[in-house]
């Protein structure tokens, strides 16, 4: 990708990958980076609310998940937002454990639901309208997607 992705004059950009690039991939990003802040906020103020404030809270598994839950989608927005090599990897490890545990907590929380109890992977997201389950995958597929990997510098970029 050029680093200048203007269309023309007459509205065409140089080739097909840098149109993709700058009309659909690239925008995709930036959504990500807004919608993963989002559920950060509303993971961790759940968390902090059921930890600080909430006198009734005598088993803390399903407040200490959905604060690390928060962590996750909190680290996985610095790759979204900053467009850097080690920010690609960083995200790309946010979104594994996010996947990962979305699946073991969510897959668990059906087998013993006591023991879970209610966190943001509780029936793979249920409470956030499977956001959990989805956005991750969605992420995952954004970043490995070719023209964004060349954008982070993890693959080489092709010539138009």
């Amino acid at each position: 990708m050029s680093s200048n992705l203007t269309p023309s004059a007459n509205g065409e950009y140089a080739s097909r990958r840098e149109a993709l690039w700058a009309n659909v991939v690239s925008p995709a990003g930036y959504v990500l980076a807004v919608s993963y802040p989002i559920l950060a906020i509303s993971t961790g103020a759940r968390a902090i609310y059921q930890l600080f404030f909430r006198a009734d809270i005598d088993y803390y598994l399903p407040v200490y998940l959905s604060a690390f839950a928060a962590l996750c989608y909190l680290t996985a927005t610095l790759g979204f937002a900053y467009r850097r090599r080690w920010t690609w990897w960083l995200s790309v490890l946010a979104l594994g454990v996010e996947s990962f545990m979305t699946l073991v907590v969510g897959t668990w929380s059906f087998i013993d639901p006591d023991f879970i109890g209610r966190t943001v992977w509780r029936h793979f997201g249920e409470d956030y309208g499977y956001f959990p389950l989805f956005q991750p995958l969605i992420g995952l597929v954004w970043l490995f997607w070719p023209l964004t990997m060349e954008a982070y510098g993890i693959r080489r970029k092709r010539s138009s």
